[in-house]
């Protein structure tokens, strides 16, 4: 069952070949933590992938990461500190991946003239396990033989004696 407890992770990392698997892993490990199991090959794929266009293309390779999980959607930000990366034919196929894996996705200014790319993914209900309907339970009536007539001397001891004439 996912969780409805809002998370938030954050890190930030210097990012190299030998770094973006470890990355990998550590938001894997976020992941599986939070109980969003599905969640961690889409997202660490395309966390992987910008990771690695940042490594290519940047001069700066300060980035930080950051998830936000609010019980419905899994919302991935990685920002580069690299104001001269800008987008270019190498990078339209990680765009591409990310707009076929993602829910949602965009890329937006910070004030220094870095940038930050997001993605998010919705834990779909589909990931939740179905619902079996659930046959019946027979009524206790079909098994138990309630008494019909009370027998007078049950209800004599109770002291009323209304009903020990009507037998």
């Amino acid at each position: 069952m996912k969780t409805a407890v809002p998370c938030y992770y954050h890190l930030d990392v210097e990012v190299s070949p030998e770094r973006v698997g470890q990355v990998r892993r550590i938001l894997a490990a976020h992941l599986r933590y939070w109980d969003l199991d599905t969640l961690v090959e889409p997202v660490c794929r395309s966390a992987e992938m910008l990771l690695t266009a940042i490594d290519e293309h940047a001069t700066d390779k300060n980035t930080s990461i950051e998830m936000w999980w609010n019980g419905q959607h899994l919302i991935t930000a990685i920002g580069e500190n690299d104001s001269e990366l800008r987008p270019d034919p190498d990078l339209r196929g990680c765009f591409e991946h990310l707009a076929a894996i993602s829910d949602g996705w965009g890329c937006c200014a910070v004030d220094n003239g870095s940038k930050v790319i997001w993605f998010s993914q919705r834990a779909r209900a589909g990931d939740r396990e179905p619902l079996v309907p659930v046959a019946p339970a027979p009524s206790l009536r079909e098994f138990l033989q309630v008494p019909r007539e009370v027998p007078a001397t049950a209800l004599a001891g109770s002291g009323t004696g209304v009903l020990e004439g009507a037998r």
